[in-house]
């Protein structure tokens, strides 16, 4: 197979595996929120008994645990590139379909760990939006359907598995040769969670500190109405 003809069926089938892990990711494999924050509870000690508690604690806190989830994912996806890397080529689909799942439940986890829940369509919505952020997809023609979550949802990952393909058949090459493709594959997709983890991050912060300084000043104007109360 010549390098152009292998590139090319590399973006086809690229395109499908991480469109369909995305897909399982948002309809089989989504984080539980309860676990999860029984997690943030009993692994991080973190002081909340809902997911809207976060907005009163420390900021490095938070940071610290969003950190501790990148690197976990970030492991689990480079053990996960080796051995599938053993295989070169024949096993890059099945590699980028895991790996895309692995990244989704990251992105998700992201998302509570910064106070956003997933039960509305507006945050399921905005859930997609970061996904979209992480992967560097411009999505502002796709906003006007934000509201019709089951249109929306797959526009958006049918444009991340696009943009993410492009990014493997330019990165992902070496993978085509079977020498040392194991270590390739560690490799790229290590890179591949924290490329997008930095983005889907600066993302969920950044809404946080928005509704933070909103919590705070909710805080203030209602104190004197707590006062008195019995």
């Amino acid at each position: 197979m010549s390098e152009k003809r292998a590139k090319s069926w590399l973006r086809r089938h690229a395109e499908e595996a991480i469109r369909s892990g995305l897909t399982r990711a948002y309809e089989t494999v989504k984080v539980n929120p309860d676990r999860f924050l029984f997690q943030l509870r009993a692994a991080y000690g973190l002081p909340i008994a809902t997911f809207h508690g976060v907005y009163s604690v420390e900021m490095s806190r938070l940071d610290d645990v969003a950190e501790s989830v990148i690197r976990a994912a970030a492991k689990l996806a480079a053990a996960e590139g080796a051995g599938f890397g053993l295989g070169g080529i024949l096993t890059i689909v099945p590699d980028l379909g895991i790996l895309s799942a692995i990244t989704m439940r990251m992105i998700q986890k992201l998302s509570l760990i910064y106070g956003f829940e997933m039960n509305t369509d507006d945050e399921i919505a905005e859930l997609w939006i970061a996904a979209a952020s992480a992967a560097g997809v411009d999505i502002s023609r796709e906003l006007l359907e934000k509201e019709v979550v089951n249109r929306f949802v797959p526009k958006v990952i049918q444009r991340i598995a696009a943009r993410a393909s492009a990014e493997v058949v330019e990165k992902w090459a070496g993978r085509l040769i079977p020498v040392a493709s194991s270590a390739i594959g560690c490799a790229l997709n290590y890179y591949f969670v924290r490329a997008w983890s930095g983005r889907a991050l600066a993302h969920f912060r950044s809404k946080h500190l928005t509704a933070r300084q909103k919590f705070l000043e909710e805080q203030v104007s209602t104190a004197p109405l707590r006062r008195m109360l019995p």
